[in-house]
């Protein structure tokens, strides 16, 4: 885990580099900010997905991460038997959402500052199917006041 935390500030650094330049009054052409930005998520797939699956807590544990574009998306299974399916998704995801959505904006904070979008998928353990999914941008962290 330690590692895996590691890499992640690492990559989130290397990240910093591009929005430092902007703020420091230089240009940097947008084009080649997007560039370098998949170039490190796909950094960060590759270093993250090492380490998988990963335990996360009693009943979740973390599966996959994968890239699309300029989204992250890591992928969690969640193990609450005897629950349905249906039971996780009503209980689960109002208990689950605030405390998701306000750590994301809060520890992948680079990544949503340069464009990155961050998306928690969570499937049941049992029947891999989709139970819920948490999406955030930067707009949408400023909106929940978590940044």
């Amino acid at each position: 885990m330690k590692l895996l935390l590691l890499t992640v500030v690492i990559m989130i650094s290397s990240l910093s580099y591009a929005t430092e330049v902007i703020k420091d009054g230089q240009e940097y052409p947008m084009d080649k900010m997007r560039e370098q930005n998949q170039k490190i998520i796909k950094m960060v797939v590759e270093e993250v997905s090492k380490g998988l699956p990963q335990k996360v807590n009693k009943y979740t544990q973390m599966i996959n991460i994968r890239d699309e574009n300029l989204t992250l998306i890591y992928t969690f299974e969640i193990n609450a038997a005897p629950k349905s399916d249906e039971t996780i998704r009503k209980e689960g995801k109002k208990k689950m959402e605030k405390y998701v959505s306000k750590g994301i904006c809060q520890s992948s904070k680079k990544f949503l500052d340069v464009g990155v979008t961050i998306s928690y998928e969570y499937l049941s353990a049992s029947t891999k199917k989709e139970l819920f999914t948490f999406t955030l941008t930067q707009k949408i962290c400023k909106k929940l006041k978590y940044d």
